[in-house]
């Protein structure tokens, strides 16, 4: 497979990463590089992992987790959204949870990269190896998803909550998005 078809890969795979993070960083105003790091080595680190476990996992496999991936990815970012929409109508900064830790970075980290399971599937299929591959595309999500904070921060010093609910809504959105394409 040439270079320009991985480097298309990856950055279709890294835009629901980006798209996540964007709502991140705008969920989070103030983003430190803590959290900034945290949510793009993640999300990376997913995007790398799931291509591997794939490519890994044959083609039986596929067809158990193929009925339900969408469905769980759509779980995950509406209970994350729908937390995010709630939130936004509340008084008090203090009670924002950080998204960058805990479950809910591991909930946005698989339900981000589950399509990159039937990617290392399909890879393992025609005979391509799976190593540069699943770098390229865990290098396009961090790095995608790294941008992603810090635009969504400033998105969010602009307007404020709103982009709050926003975000939440966007992630539930990229759920059924996620579902109408498994669907079709």
């Amino acid at each position: 497979m040439d270079l320009l078809t991985l480097v298309l890969i990856a950055i279709a795979l890294g835009i629901d990463a980006f798209a996540v993070s964007l709502s991140a960083g705008a969920y989070l105003v103030r983003a430190d590089a803590r959290q900034t790091f945290r949510l793009a080595f993640h999300f990376g680190l997913f995007q790398f992992l799931m291509p591997v476990l794939g490519w890994l996992a044959g083609l039986e496999l596929v067809h158990v987790i193929q009925e339900v991936d969408h469905w769980v990815a759509l779980g995950l970012l509406a209970m994350i959204g729908g937390k995010m929409i709630w939130e936004s109508f509340r008084e008090t900064e203090s009670l924002k949870k950080d998204v960058t830790r805990g479950w809910s970075l591991v909930g946005l980290s698989v339900a981000t990269s589950i399509d990159a399971l039937a990617v290392g599937l399909s890879l393992s299929l025609i005979g391509t190896t799976i190593v540069f591959p699943a770098v390229l595309i865990g290098v396009v999500a961090s790095v995608m998803s790294f941008v992603g904070v810090r635009l969504g921060e400033r998105v969010s010093g602009l307007f404020g909550r709103r982009v709050e609910f926003v975000g939440g809504v966007v992630l539930i959105l990229i759920g059924v998005k996620i579902v109408i394409e498994h669907t079709l």
